[in-house]
């Protein structure tokens, strides 16, 4: 059958995937042809998913209304579909809401399928995440309630590619309105160089060889029409324009910022602070490219400087085969507030000797990619070590170290806004990863708090160009964190963190302090070395769902909400008694169809927190929620109690190939960093955890046995790259190979 709904959604351009500035139109969508058979078919078995996610029915706490939803239904239990917004593309992702009004029982659903543009087969993808009223609490901090809306992601498509996407509302107690929507959306293609534009060369000074023109001493004295270590540095405006490219000839590029000279060997940038302060903008398909020449390394170093970078001015600038080194921040992109990049591309670039190496913490930044590179920090390399905590006190004074140890080296890449990318690259010895700004209240929102005024809990429509949704952290492998490799904090909808090796971090690799909402998706990442716990669920993270990762420590959420597990491999470190301890503000947080590996001689494997009869408990301005702990020493117990895990299995980590269990409370091996390539985290043939997950469409519906494996890599398949894609070895013009 072939049918046309009418649907608002926000205006998103097709081929750059940039969010619209706060506009919504009226539209309609044409639907291919869609037999019922098929049709009936694929919402069974979807409907049979969101049965087991614990989508649960029953009355809800009072929530805002739905933005721009239509009035509310006569029966409050029925469905009454409203805006309809498509997310920023990303590479391999899509993201989409719907906001609704009615379903107060929490029983309507939204199945999803999807297919290349012209293809005839549908694919089915995880339905939509219901969420309604969740409230994130943090006092004067975060205030934040969910809407009543669903939400979720179309997972590992083509890059600029177009998908047809289609979603099929539905509801017993019956849905007012059109309850099907079919929308085409592009994903985005990887940014390049323009290949069309003008080319600059840089050369460092000194350089006594033959010169390629037009030439120039310094990056700067290129990329604008003047340069100057003095005053006159700042009268310089860009010569560049969109589409332009500067290529950064081999050679050491540092300055001294603390003379004020004319003498070009001294400085090119600017008096005092040292930053190569760019301000052009490009555009999505010609940005304005720096790139390394190709003839050898070329370094740029900041010789102490806080900023080497500063592109919060400059829209789709292109970073590619660079160094930075020697400065606070490599790349500053955005503060807060104030300003930042929108569209900023760093590929196959080698970070070292940083505080932080890409920042931004600006809402108005969007679609950044940050792509095979290599980031290197200041801290310890030899030596695990926690920030906090009197566990790490006895390592003061051995070995040369400190306790409290100091932050030489901040963070990676930090990131806010809507539509980022971070893939496949290195990262080792920085207090945290990759993060998402923790941020407070999202613009157009306020929390609570004495002397604050009751503003809105989720963002006014005209800020939702600004939301931290459409997220992408994949494929990279991080190493020896103070803290977390990688922190969802602060991020709303459509958060994908996916096939990511995360070994050797003091705290917890899966940090969500907290998840505004969500879907966070946490999809296949393996976890090891973690002895402070695997998880943190703070202040009523919600939404937040993890699907077959292999998590090698203690799972504990202190405050969450809406929260699934699927597919898990848990097996512990020692880091706490208990495998899985869940502090949880909804009853219909669940999980299921896990492999689990309980500490041996606990009186407590398992915990279990929840709300005392009701559906929901929040906490508030003046409110403890009423919850019910209940502690159970086996998984039989646990799950016979609660109804969760009812799927799961024990397992023991003789079902891997070849990964030792650690201990964290032995002082001897806890400091000690391991390498993923001398372990082997593949399951073994006949292993307890092979063949006992629950399928879940668009992220293991390609198992090989009778059902998906538990954890991230399934047997027989070739496990994912972690990790830059290019060699360590850069090959030059002269066909000679240099580390970089």
């Amino acid at each position: 059958m072939t049918c046309r709904t009418s649907f608002r959604t926000t205006t998103v351009n097709a081929e750059t995937a940039e969010p619209a500035q706060t506009r919504v139109s009226r539209g309609t969508a044409e639907a291919a042809p869609y037999g019922p058979d098929a049709c009936a078919q694929f919402t069974a078995s979807i409907l049979v998913l969101i049965g087991m996610l614990g989508l649960a029915v029953g009355a809800a706490s009072a929530q805002p209304p739905a933005p721009g939803a239509a009035a509310a239904a006569v029966n409050p239990n029925a469905v009454v579909p409203g805006e309809f917004v498509i997310e920023p593309a990303t590479l391999i992702n899509l993201g989409f809401e719907w906001f609704i009004q009615g379903d107060d029982n929490r029983n309507a659903a939204v199945a999803v399928s999807y297919r290349k543009k012209g293809d005839a087969q549908w694919k089915n993808a995880l339905p939509l995440v219901r969420l309604q009223s969740e409230r994130i609490y943090g006092e004067s901090r975060v205030d934040y309630i969910s809407p009543n809306m669903f939400a979720g992601s179309i997972l590992d498509l083509e890059p600029d590619t177009s998908y047809e996407a289609q979603f099929v509302v539905s509801d017993p107690d019956g849905v007012a309105g059109p309850a099907r929507k079919v929308v085409v959306v592009r994903t985005r293609p990887e940014p390049m160089a323009f290949d069309g534009g003008r080319v600059f060369h840089v050369y460092p000074h000194g350089f006594k060889g033959q010169k390629i023109e037009p030439s120039f001493e310094g990056l700067m004295c290129a990329y604008n029409f003047w340069c100057a270590g003095t005053d006159w540095a700042t009268s310089g405006r860009p010569r560049v324009r969109a589409g332009d490219t500067i290529l950064v000839h081999a050679g050491l590029y540092k300055y001294n910022r603390f003379e004020y000279t004319n003498d070009a060997a001294v400085n090119r940038t600017v008096p005092l602070d040292g930053t190569y302060y760019l301000t052009a903008d490009g555009t999505p398909e010609m940005p304005i490219a720096i790139k390394g020449a190709g003839d050898g390394e070329a370094i740029f170093d900041g010789n102490g400087s806080f900023a080497l970078f500063d592109v919060k001015a400059a829209d789709y600038t292109y970073f590619e085969g660079l160094t930075f080194r020697n400065s606070e921040v490599a790349i500053a992109a955005g503060t807060q507030f104030i300003a930042g990049a929108r569209g900023l591309t760093v590929k196959n670039c080698r970070f070292e000797k940083v505080g932080a190496g890409i920042f931004t913490n600006y809402s108005g930044s969007s679609n950044f990619y940050i792509a095979d590179n290599r980031f290197v920090g200041r801290n310890d390399p030899k030596h695990l070590i926690g920030w906090s905590g009197n566990f790490w006190t006895k390592f003061n004074g051995v070995e040369g170290q400190v306790f409290p140890p100091a932050m030489a080296s901040y963070v990676a890449v930090k990131l806010y806004g809507p539509g980022h990318v971070v893939a496949y690259n290195y990262i080792a010895d920085f207090h945290d990863g990759i993060n998402v700004e923790t941020y407070g209240n999202p613009d157009g929102s306020s929390a609570s708090g004495p002397g604050m005024l009751d503003g809105p809990h989720y963002p006014t429509h005209e800020y939702w160009d600004r939301r931290p949704v459409a997220i992408d952290f994949y494929n990279n492998y991080i190493t020896n964190s103070h803290d977390n490799p990688i922190e969802a904090d602060g991020s709303m909808h459509n958060i994908r963190v996916m096939r990511n090796m995360l070994i050797n971090h003091a705290s917890h690799a899966f940090c969500n302090q907290p998840a505004l909402g969500g879907p966070v998706y946490w999809i296949r990442n393996i976890a090891y070395h973690l002895p402070g716990g695997s998880t943190r669920l703070t202040n009523g993270a919600a939404g937040v769902m993890f699907y077959n990762n292999t998590i090698l420590s203690e799972t504990t959420g202190n405050g969450s909400s809406n929260t699934h597990w699927r597919n898990n491999l848990m097996l512990g470190e020692n880091s706490a008694p208990a495998i899985l301890s869940v502090t949880t503000f909804t009853s219909y947080t669940s999980s299921d169809y896990n492999g689990f590996r309980p500490n041996p001689g606990v009186e407590s494997s398992f915990v279990w927190t929840a709300p005392r009869g009701a559906v929901a408990d929040y906490p508030g301005p003046g409110h403890n929620p009423a919850l019910e702990t209940r502690q159970f020493p086996t998984l039989a117990a646990y799950s016979q109690a609660t109804g969760q895990d009812k799927n799961s299995v024990l397992v023991d980590y003789d079902i891997f190939v070849n990964v030792p269990r650690l201990d964290a409370q032995e002082s001897a091996s806890v400091q000690k960093l391991y390498r993923a390539e001398d372990l082997d985290f593949r399951l073994k043939p006949g292993a307890a955890a092979v063949d006992r997950g629950v399928v879940l469409p668009n992220v293991n519906d390609g198992f090989a046995g009778r059902a998906p494996d538990l954890g991230a890599l399934e047997l027989g398949q070739r496990p994912p790259h972690y990790g830059p894609r290019q060699p360590a070895g850069v090959t030059y013009d002269d066909g000679q190979r240099r580390n970089r």
